[in-house]
């Protein structure tokens, strides 16, 4: 993908968001890592809705501005994200954050005693498509202790042979990350639905699938879980 082509895939991705209702107001970020190391990331404050192309702040791989309105102060965690997940993945190439509604109302609950993942195992593609998506404990928006955290929880999950797509903050939602924009907001879909199905069943929460299911999805469709 060139750099041009990303400019216009962000702000693709970012109005198809905001539309559906995934972001609100200047909520969320969305970065992609470019061919020659440097990133590209939504401006500071930016409505996803309304990005354009030329003015996405262009960074070099040390995560200096040279280009563009300010970006956005997560540059640092998905940096972060970027350094460790290419470990497992090295096609690792966007990541998304947001504020969706349904993943953030999950750690609003009281959590299950000793909650280390934000969601069971309860549908096959949320199994697939996504796995494992560890809960990282609330920390303010842009803390240097919460990029530890994430970047500590991609190296246990990838070094265990599951390596993962997603994070959850708590209070503040998730992050994912992908090959492409395209595929980080496909991942990032299906984990918010898989929660909005957690809270719709939350009376009567579905047992999980079961170990042998799970053992099937890896065998047919590698999943990571």
């Amino acid at each position: 993908m060139t750099e041009s082509e990303a400019r216009d895939e962000i702000c693709r991705v970012g109005a198809s968001l905001f539309a559906r209702g995934y972001v609100h107001a200047t909520a969320g970020n969305i970065s992609v890592r470019l061919e020659d190391g440097g990133y590209l990331i939504t401006p500071t404050d930016a409505c996803l809705g309304a990005l354009d192309p030329a003015r996405l702040a262009r960074l070099d791989g040390n995560g200096r501005q040279l280009s563009g309105d300010r970006g956005s102060k997560t540059i640092a965690l998905h940096m972060r994200i970027y350094g460790e997940a290419a470990r497992f993945d090295a096609n690792t190439r966007c990541v998304i954050h947001t504020h969706s509604t349904h993943c953030v109302a999950l750690t609003l609950l009281p959590p299950a005693p000793d909650a280390q993942e934000l969601l069971p195992p309860i549908t096959p593609y949320f199994v697939m498509k996504v796995g494992r998506v560890p809960l990282i404990p609330y920390h303010r928006p842009g803390a240097p202790e919460a990029a530890d955290a994430v970047a500590r929880s991609i190296a246990h999950h990838g070094e265990r042979g599951v390596p993962i797509r997603a994070v959850m903050l708590e209070r503040l939602g998730p992050n994912v990350w992908h090959d492409t924009p395209a595929a980080a907001m496909a991942t990032l879909e299906e984990l918010e639905e898989t929660a909005r199905l957690w809270l719709l069943t939350r009376d009567r929460h579905p047992a999980p699938l079961s170990e042998a299911a799970i053992d099937e999805l890896r065998v047919t469709f590698g999943a990571r879980w």
